[in-house]
C-alpha cells in the first residue's frame, strides 16, 4: 500500500496551536527537551534496573524472590523504554544530540535496536496512525484483529480473553524475530528502510550478541539453565505485557477512529492534526504514579502532536491543547483512569470479535 496523503488543513487550528506551545516556553524561558526531573528519574531506572540484575545473577535470591524480582526487572526494562529510550529517540531527552544518541542506544542494550524502532515508530506510526496496512503497530495478525477493516478468523472470537498471552510474548517476539525479519527484508511493512551505514549494521549485530550473552549466556552459566529460562520468561513477559498495555491504550480503544484513504485518490480525510486527535487517547493523566512510571505515555495525545517535546513537560502543555481543541471544536478523547482505559481497550476486542 502505497503511503497516503493527508487533506490539508481547513483552519489554522495546528498553527494556532504550535504558536501557543511556542508562547509557553518563551514565557517560561524554558527548554521543550528534558530537564534535571528526567536526567534524576533516568539514573534512578538504570540503577535499578542494574542493581536488581546483579542480585538475580550473581547472588541467586530464593525462587519466590527470583521470579518477584524478575517481575520488577521487566518492568524496569519497560519504564527505561518509556522514559529514556523513547524520549532520545524523538530528540526531546535533552537539548544535547550525542545525550539523545546515548538515550535511544538503551533499546539497543534491552535487546532492541534504535534504527529499526525509528522508523517504525517515529516515521509510519507518527505520520499514519492506526491506518490499517500501514501503521505497522496495528498488524497483530493473525493472533488479533485490531480494528474493522482487518479479516476476521475463527480464533478471534475470543481475542478479548486471551489478548493478555499475546501481548506478554511482544516484547521476545520484537527482539527475536521482528527485528532480524526488517533487518533482512529491509521493510516495515510495505515500507523501505533507509539503506543502513556500516556502523548501523555493526551495532545491530553487536548489540544483539551482547544481549545474548548478558541475559542468555551469563545467566545459564551463573544459576543453571532452568532456573535461567523461568526467569527469561518471566522478565520479557512482564516487559512485553507492561508495553503492550500502555501503548494499545492510547490508540485501540473503542473511542479512536481507524480511517482508511479514499480508494481512488489514496488520500485521507482529515488534515494531519485532526487525524492524531481522532487516533489517539489519554489515560490516567492525574495519576502521577502512571505519569512517572510510562514516561508520560499517558498523555499520548500531546505526544503524537508535538513529539520533539519532552514528556515532563506534557501535563503542562496538555492545559493549552485541552483549550485550543475547545476552542475549535475537536474532540480530545481522555480517560480518566487507568481501568476505564482497559475497559475500553476490552470492549473495543470484544467488538471486533463479534463484527464481521
Amino acid at each position: 500500500m502505497a503511503a497516503p496523503r493527508f487533506t490539508a488543513p481547513t483552519n489554522d487550528f495546528f498553527s494556532e496551536l504550535k504558536a501557543r506551545i511556542n508562547d509557553h516556553f518563551e514565557q517560561k524561558g524554558t527548554s521543550p527537551t528534558g530537564n534535571s526531573k528526567l536526567f534524576t528519574k533516568a539514573i534512578i531506572l538504570v540503577l535499578g534496573f542494574v542493581g536488581l540484575y546483579v542480585h538475580l545473577v550473581f547472588f541467586t535470591p530464593p525462587a519466590w524472590l527470583a521470579v518477584l524480582e524478575c517481575i520488577l526487572l521487566g518492568s524496569a526494562g519497560a519504564s527505561i523504554g518509556f522514559n529514556i529510550m523513547h524520549d532520545g529517540a524523538h530528540g526531546s531527552f535533552s537539548e544535547s544530540k550525542w545525550l539523545n544518541n546515548i538515550a535511544g542506544l538503551s533499546l539497543n542494550v534491552l535487546g532492541g535496536n534504535v534504527f529499526m524502532w525509528n522508523t517504525k515508530h517515529n516515521v509510519i506510526h507518527h505520520t499514519y496512525t492506526n491506518i490499517d496496512d500501514v501503521d505497522d503497530d496495528l498488524d497483530a495478525r493473525p493472533f488479533l484483529r485490531l480494528c474493522q477493516s482487518q479479516k476476521k478468523y475463527k480464533l478471534h472470537k475470543y481475542q478479548h480473553y486471551y489478548f493478555w498471552a499475546i501481548y506478554a510474548f511482544l516484547y521476545i517476539y520484537w527482539i527475536g524475530y521482528s527485528d532480524f525479519h526488517k533487518y533482512f527484508t529491509g521493510k516495515v511493512g510495505d515500507f523501505k528502510i533507509a539503506k543502513m551505514k556500516r556502523s548501523e549494521h555493526i551495532s545491530f549485530w553487536a548489540f544483539k550478541v551482547l544481549f545474548a550473552a548478558f541475559f542468555i549466556a551469563l545467566p545459564i552459566f551463573m544459576v543453571g539453565f532452568l532456573p535461567w529460562l523461568i526467569g527469561f520468561l518471566v522478565f520479557t513477559m512482564s516487559t512485553g505485557l507492561v508495553m503492550s498495555i500502555v501503548f494499545q491504550l492510547a490508540h485501540t480503544v473503542s473511542e479512536t477512529h481507524f480511517p482508511l484513504p479514499e480508494a481512488k485518490t489514496n488520500k485521507m480525510e482529515e488534515a494531519w492534526a485532526i487525524h492524531q486527535l481522532k487516533t489517539t487517547a489519554n489515560f490516567a493523566t492525574n495519576n502521577k504514579m502512571v505519569s512517572w512510571f510510562s514516561g508520560g505515555l499517558n498523555f499520548q495525545i500531546e505526544h503524537h502532536l508535538f513529539p520533539k517535546i519532552s514528556h515532563v513537560h506534557y501535563p503542562e502543555i496538555s492545559k493549552i491543547i485541552k483549550k485550543a481543541c475547545q476552542d475549535y471544536g475537536v474532540e480530545y478523547i481522555e480517560f480518566p483512569r487507568l481501568r476505564t482505559a482497559i475497559y475500553s481497550h476490552i470492549m473495543h476486542l470484544r467488538q471486533l470479535a463479534l463484527a464481521n
